[in-house]
C-alpha cells in the first residue's frame, strides 16, 4: 500500500511541474492567466471500517484552478492592439459562429477589412443606431474597417456670420451689378460647397448696400453661374443682371428676421442649381449672426456642411470601446463599440488555447456589456495586457513541487527497503 499512496504522491507533483512549467512557457503571453494546481487528500473507507485509525490512500488533483487577476498593461503602436483595465473579455467569433472570448487583444484586418486576431476569429461589436450615438446592445456583429472610399455628402446648408458695414454708401441704383466689376459691389465672400457625387464647387456671396435704410442685396454664384432665391427675389431691369436676395437689419444692427427675403428663422434658402450628372444642389444659408454695424466688413463664421468622399486614414477607440474611423475628408463614423463579457464564476471557463475561453455550464451564462458600465472595465487602445504570471513566485512554486517528487520517492525506496527486509526473511 505504501507503494500505491507514494505513486499517487508522485503523480500529483507530477502535475504540479507541468502546471508550474506552462505558467513560466507563457510569463510572455499576452492575455494569458496563470493556473495553480490544487489537491485533496485520498480516504477509502467502508462501514466497518474506524476512521481514527485510517491511514488514508495518498493524494489527488482536484482541479487547475485558473487565476483571473489583472496583469500589467504595456503601451504599443498599434490601435487596434487593445487591453482591457478591469473585469470583463473580449468577445470573439470565428467563421462558423462559434463564440470565444479572450484577455488577449493584438488585433490586425484581414483581406475583408474585418478585425481579427492571430487565428482569425474576429471581433465582435455592437452596431451603431444610425447617427445617434447610440449602439444595438442586443445583439453582437463582426468588426469591419470600410475598405472602399467614404460616402460623399451634398451641401444643404450653410451658417454665414458677417458684419455689414454701415458706414458705407450705398450703390447708385443705375449701376447693374457685375461680379467681375468690384465697383458694382460692396464686399464679398467664398467657400467651398459640394454636390451629391462629391464634386467641390466655388459659392460666392456678393454683398450690396440699398439705396434703401438699413438694406443689403445679396447675390450667389457657384462656379461662376447664377442662383436664384426662392422668396422675395428681385432683379435690375436689364437681361444680365443678377437675381438677389434683401435682407433687412434694424437701427441696433441686428438682422430682422421674416423681412426682405429672410425667413422667420433667420434662413435664406435659393432655387436648385443643376449639377452634370449630380442631384439638384439646394442651399440654405443661416444669416442669424450676421451684424450691420459701423465696423469694417468681416466674416465672423462661414461653414458648410457637405464634403467629398474620402480615404481611410486611421481608426480610434476611446476607453467606452466606441470604434471610429476617421477620412481623409475630415469626417469620422462611429462603426460600432466594443461588446465585452463576463460570468458569474470565470474559473468554470473551458480553456480552448490560444489564450482563449468557451462559456460552460460551471461558469454560468455570458453577460454581455459595454466597457465602464456595471462592473466592465475599461478598453484600452494601444496597449497589450501581459501575462499574469509572477516568474519569482513560479520559481518557488517550482523548488517546492520538486521537493514534493523527492520526497515521495524516498517514501517509495523505503517502502522497498522494508519490503525487501520481509522477503529475506528466512
Amino acid at each position: 500500500m505504501p507503494f500505491r499512496i507514494a505513486l499517487s504522491g508522485l503523480d500529483a507533483a507530477s502535475t504540479d511541474l507541468q502546471v508550474t512549467g506552462h505558467n513560466i512557457a507563457n510569463a510572455a503571453t499576452n492575455g494569458f492567466k496563470q493556473s495553480r494546481a490544487e489537491f485533496a487528500d485520498i480516504y477509502a473507507n467502508s462501514i466497518q471500517d474506524v476512521s481514527t485509525t485510517s491511514a488514508g490512500r495518498g493524494v489527488r488533483v482536484s482541479r487547475v484552478a485558473q487565476q483571473f487577476s489583472q496583469g500589467n498593461i504595456d503601451f504599443t503602436a498599434s490601435n487596434l492592439d487593445l487591453a482591457l483595465n478591469g473585469e470583463g473579455f473580449f468577445t470573439l467569433a470565428d467563421a462558423n459562429g462559434n463564440t470565444s472570448y479572450t484577455r488577449a487583444g493584438a488585433y490586425t484586418v484581414d483581406r475583408d477589412g474585418y478585425v481579427v486576431n492571430h487565428t482569425n476569429d474576429r471581433l465582435q461589436v455592437f452596431a451603431p443606431i444610425g447617427n445617434t450615438g447610440s449602439f444595438n446592445t442586443g445583439s453582437t456583429t463582426d468588426l469591419q474597417l470600410p475598405t472602399l472610399s467614404g460616402t460623399p455628402s451634398a451641401t444643404t446648408s450653410a451658417n454665414v456670420a458677417v458684419n455689414l458695414d454701415s458706414s458705407g454708401t450705398a450703390t447708385a441704383a443705375a449701376t447693374l451689378f457685375d461680379p467681375t466689376v468690384a465697383t458694382t459691389y460692396d464686399n464679398s465672400t467664398s467657400t467651398t460647397v459640394y454636390d451629391s457625387l462629391g464634386t467641390a464647387h466655388t459659392m460666392t456671396m456678393y454683398f450690396r448696400q440699398s439705396t434703401v435704410a438699413n438694406e443689403w442685396n445679396v447675390y450667389t454664384t457657384v462656379d461662376g453661374n447664377i442662383v436664384t432665391p426662392t422668396t422675395n427675389s428681385t432683379a435690375a431691369p436689364s437681361s444680365a443682371a443678377y437675381p438677389s436676395a434683401t435682407v433687412n437689419f434694424d437701427t441696433s444692427g441686428a438682422l430682422v428676421t421674416g423681412s426682405g427675403s429672410i425667413s422667420a428663422t433667420g434662413t435664406l434658402a435659393f432655387d436648385p442649381y443643376l449639377v452634370a450628372g449630380a442631384a439638384p444642389l439646394n442651399m440654405t444659408f443661416d444669416m442669424n449672426n450676421s451684424t450691420q454695424f459701423g465696423s469694417a466688413f468681416a466674416v465672423n463664421n462661414l461653414t458648410q456642411d457637405g464634403y467629398a468622399p474620402g480615404r481611410l486614414s486611421g481608426v480610434d477607440i476611446d476607453n467606452t470601446g466606441v470604434v471610429s474611423a476617421r477620412f481623409t475628408n475630415g469626417q469620422s463614423t462611429a462603426l460600432g463599440k466594443v461588446a465585452l463579457a463576463k460570468f458569474n464564476n470565470p474559473q468554470g471557463l473551458r480553456q480552448l488555447g490560444d489564450t482563449s475561453w468557451a462559456e460552460t455550464f460551471t461558469s454560468g451564462n455570458v453577460q454581455m456589456g459595454e466597457a465602464g458600465t456595471s462592473s466592465f472595465g475599461l478598453v484600452q487602445s494601444g496597449g497589450l495586457e501581459n501575462s499574469n504570471v509572477d516568474i519569482a513566485e513560479q520559481l518557488v512554486n517550482l523548488i517546492t513541487a520538486q521537493r514534493n517528487y523527492q520526497a515521495n520517492a524516498q517514501v517509495i525506496t523505503t517502502a522497498d527497503t522494508v519490503t525487501q527486509t520481509i522477503i529475506n526473511i528466512r
